[in-house]
């Protein structure tokens, strides 16, 4: 749920990069917003939505005229609340049936259609792929979850009673990178740049830690990235390549990736931001993904992240005793909102959201009805002071699963 500087799923307010995914609840300010969203509401109300109708979904009958009905009105309600460009939906039901829809525009210059087929950039999402090769790692007895940092990699402040346990449910007490000043100034000067692991830590290195481990949750991207390092060091592979041979691959996941540069794997959606040094709206699209690294620079497409969102949550990868500790779900002082192990649990759903400048996720699953729910978007900017995944996950979860809403309130 964070931004570039660390805008999060739960806690909000923007700074320069808002950090990456919002995945998560954070802890800092981002740029102002702007009033340029209104030229995308026409775009998006008036393109029509596109219905998947091929067989390889596990869902083959389509939810009734009337659910399928007012799910459309809703979704293309906060559209234009939100001034959304475009918008993946993907909704199974077990027992009810599914929900596959496209609205908006995927390119604003051309005007070419959302469709459900589209890559996109999923932000924070990446974390539950980075704490998945970790829990990997620990199956195998190479790491230990309460075992210090330091054991494994050197120069991390407070290394020696940081855990690694601490790092993956976002308590360790370092400072967000992302949330440096200088960091945000940096960037996005130069969208383009190549940020190194090292470079990014160095500027949360800077700043004390902001409180001693454990003691409470804060989103930070510094964790994740240097879970990247600890499955790196460990495995002797590429965080990239780990993913890949250990997860993507074996979960079928085929159009889920690190990309090369700042490739996008056609086709794509145009992603669009206001995180700029002038608060303008840019196309964020081919801005380098780097400086999120192993905490937020995947690709991936909607029946991917649907597949995925049953394997993190069922822990189909990982041992029951493992998965078990994943799911071991603590406060993150937003009532209703829990954190794991790289998993959050909002009204009963668990998976995880994700923002990037241009673009935002959202791959949930729930347990109690075996129902999936992923959302991709093309933009990243706040409408109500809430993240637009959120705005549409609530409307889409208020209507199908009342009981079970995915909400965070705004300016959380």
């Amino acid at each position: 749920m964070p931004r570039i500087a660390e805008r999060p799923w739960i806690v909000r307010r923007r700074s320069p990069v808002r950090t990456l995914v919002v995945a998560a609840l954070a802890v800092a300010g981002l740029l102002p917003l702007t009033a340029a969203g209104a030229p995308t509401l026409a775009a998006a109300a008036a393109a029509a939505p596109a219905v998947y109708s091929g067989a390889e979904d596990d869902e083959a009958r389509e939810l009734s005229p009337e659910l399928r009905a007012k799910l459309d009105e809703a979704v293309q309600r906060v559209m234009r609340e939100a001034g959304i460009p475009g918008v993946q939906v993907g909704l199974w039901l077990p027992g009810r049936g599914r929900y596959v829809r496209s609205f908006g525009v995927a390119d604003k210059e051309t005007g070419a259609p959302m469709t459900d087929r589209l890559n996109m950039r999923i932000g924070s999402e990446t974390k539950t792929f980075t704490a998945t090769a970790v829990l990997q790692l620990v199956d195998e007895g190479l790491v230990g979850l309460d075992e210090p940092i330091a054991a494994y990699l050197d120069s991390v402040l407070c290394g020696e009673i940081i855990t690694v346990r601490n790092l993956l449910e976002m308590r360790s007490g370092l400072f967000p990178y992302s949330a440096d000043a200088d960091f945000g100034n940096d960037f996005l000067s130069d969208p383009q740049r190549v940020f190194t692991p090292q470079e990014l830590l160095a500027y949360g290195y800077k700043h004390d830690n902001v409180f001693p481990p454990g003691t409470r949750y804060q989103y930070s991207n510094s964790n994740y990235i240097l879970l990247g390092l600890l499955v790196e060091k460990l495995s002797g592979q590429s965080i990239e390549q780990f993913v890949h041979d250990r997860i993507t691959a074996p979960s079928g996941l085929r159009h889920t990736l690190y990309p090369e540069g700042t490739a996008l794997p056609a086709p794509y959606a145009h992603g669009y931001t206001n995180q700029t040094l002038s608060g303008e709206i840019a196309d964020s699209t081919h801005w380098n993904p780097s400086w999120a690294w192993s905490a937020g620079a995947i690709v991936s497409d909607l029946r991917d992240l649907k597949h995925w969102a049953e394997d993190v949550a069922t822990g189909t990868l990982l041992s029951p005793a493992t998965q078990a500790q994943r799911l071991k779900m603590l406060p993150t002082g937003i009532p209703g909102a829990d954190y794991g192990l790289g998993i959050f649990n909002i009204g009963g759903w668990i998976g995880h959201n994700g923002s990037l400048p241009g673009y935002e996720s959202l791959t949930i699953y729930l347990p109690e009805e075996r129902a999936t729910l992923v959302l991709l978007l093309n933009s990243d900017i706040i409408a109500q002071n809430s993240e637009p995944s959120t705005l549409v996950g609530k409307a889409v979860t208020s209507i199908v699963t009342p009981d079970h809403i995915y909400d965070i309130p705004p300016g959380k």
